[in-house]
């Protein structure tokens, strides 16, 4: 990438303990991948996450930050999902998937 043209940044704070941190753990792979025309870095203060981008164009940007925002989202989700204790599932039979509506 030649010299970025375009910088965003992506602040994360959270009241749930660890979850910055665990954040960091799982998006600090893909910052260090290399892209060609977008870098991003990421840098944790106390409670708090941030994600540098740097990009050469719009296009670039734009794909950058809508990868990150939804791996963020996603991960997010995935932790919610997880601390949330389980409603009684009915019975299943063996090898039977339980797919279910949300409330």
């Amino acid at each position: 990438m030649t010299g970025p043209r375009w910088s965003a940044t992506i602040g994360l704070t959270s009241r749930r303990p660890g979850l910055v941190r665990w954040l960091e753990r799982a998006l600090a792979p893909e910052a260090s991948r290399e892209v060609p025309r977008a870098r991003t870095t990421i840098c944790r203060r106390g409670e708090r996450l941030e994600l540098v981008v740097h990009a050469a164009d719009a296009g670039a940007m734009r794909a950058a930050l809508n990868t990150y925002l939804g791996w963020i989202a996603l991960s997010v989700a995935t932790v919610s999902a997880a601390a949330t204790p389980p409603a009684a599932a009915p019975a299943r039979r063996r090898g039977e998937a339980l797919i279910s509506r949300p409330p």
